[in-house]
């Protein structure tokens, strides 16, 4: 192990970078993903069209971004932290414009050779220019009133423009993950109690707001069986499904809920139900156990590193991956309402499976530049 103490990002060799670099990390996200690339392939009844070679190719592809973003000096992406920003609010933004409708929403630009949803990028986008923000400021500073607008308004534009979408799910994500960087900042606990009592006296208002197949959602929650064969179908079979699979599941593609089509989105949403289906709840576990292991090293990244730039945005990327894995597990299992949250590495899907391995190059990136102390206060940027 090299001792960076005696590198700066600019004096560090692509070689050095090249060394510092965990590939351990990303054989762990490998066999993670492969265990989705097997779903996927299962999903389409024993062939790799038309999801399992596509996302095999996403990976690879994310893999590839992942190195390059890692090393890249850590300083940089601060420089560009607030462009980044700002190229990802236009995108979200122009999804309001000219983006296009899908299962329901409109969430998705279509730039030819591909289909984005914004709203994935910006939750790595979100990360980058809170932490920059916030490690130009002191500790005794970022509690002061006037310095809290510019933040506030980091997180609140975006999330407003997620939810008129809608996409509920990805703005409690924005929301929840903007709320740990400004803890993690230093915040005072009185602007988090205000925030909590503001969040309460708020209920009755975004109930009133939220569309007539949100609602549905709570209340499906609270009684799936009002309604089996309407908006409590998905969590009923998906709870059906996660029961049959038993200790050790009914086997690789003998998934009966699956493969006659009573689970729905199981390529996406519900493809955790789907593998606990068929490889059963040591399956499940092993899976939860591998995103454990990525959680304790993405802690452990944001503890080791000396500059709060890093260390706030490897927090970030670690909170923000959690709150996937919890949401998306816990709401297949009925402890939350059904919310369009995948599973990271594992659902289909193009946009997020990209802007995680993003997310993972900048990870990387904190972690070999961790030594590396950058100055604090506002001019430090330049």
């Amino acid at each position: 192990m090299l001792d960076l103490r005696r590198f700066t990002g600019r004096e560090m060799r692509i070689g050095d970078k090249l060394m510092e670099f965990n590939w351990g990390f990303l054989l762990l996200l490998t066999v993670i993903s492969s265990m989705g690339f097997a779903m996927l392939y299962s999903v389409a009844d024993g062939s790799f069209s038309p999801w399992a070679l596509k996302q095999m190719i996403r990976f690879v592809l994310g893999a590839g971004i992942m190195i390059v973003v890692a090393l890249v000096d850590l300083r940089l992406w601060m420089r560009i932290a607030y462009p980044l920003y700002a190229v990802a609010l236009v995108l979200v933004t122009a999804v309001d414009i000219v983006g296009f409708k899908g299962m329901g929403a409109q969430r998705w630009l279509n730039l030819g050779i591909i289909q984005l949803q914004p709203s994935e990028v910006m939750k790595v986008a979100i990360l980058l220019a809170l932490a920059r923000y916030f490690h130009g400021l002191t500790l005794e500073e970022v509690s002061r009133l006037k310095n809290l607008m510019v933040p506030l308004l980091i997180v609140v534009v975006p999330v407003g423009l997620v939810v008129k979408q809608p996409d509920l799910g990805t703005a409690i994500l924005l929301t929840v993950s903007g709320g740990v960087l400004f803890f993690a900042a230093g915040l005072a606990w009185r602007y988090f109690i205000l925030g909590g009592v503001a969040v309460l006296a708020a209920i009755p208002i975004v109930w009133d707001r939220l569309h007539d197949y949100q609602r549905n959602r709570v209340f499906t929650f609270l009684d799936p069986e009002r309604d089996p064969l309407g908006a409590g179908y998905h969590i009923l079979q998906s709870k059906i499904a996660l029961g049959s699979g038993g200790v050790f599941g009914k086997g690789f593609m003998a998934g009966t809920q699956a493969h006659l089509n009573f689970l729905p989105e199981k390529q996406t949403d519900f493809i955790f139900t789907m593998l606990c289906e068929e490889l059963g709840f040591v399956g499940g576990l092993t899976l939860l156990a591998f995103y454990a292991v990525v959680l304790i090293y993405s802690f452990s990244v944001a503890v080791q590193c000396r500059n709060q730039f890093g260390r706030l945005l490897a927090l970030g990327i670690s909170v923000s991956f959690f709150f996937y894995v919890f949401i998306n597990s816990a709401m297949v299992m009925g402890l939350l309402p059904v919310v369009g949250v995948p599973l990271p590495l594992v659902s289909y899907g193009g946009t997020a499976m990209l802007s995680l391995m993003f997310a993972f190059g900048l990870l990387m990136s904190v972690y070999i530049h961790r030594n590396l102390e950058i100055a604090r206060g506002n001019n430090a940027f330049w």
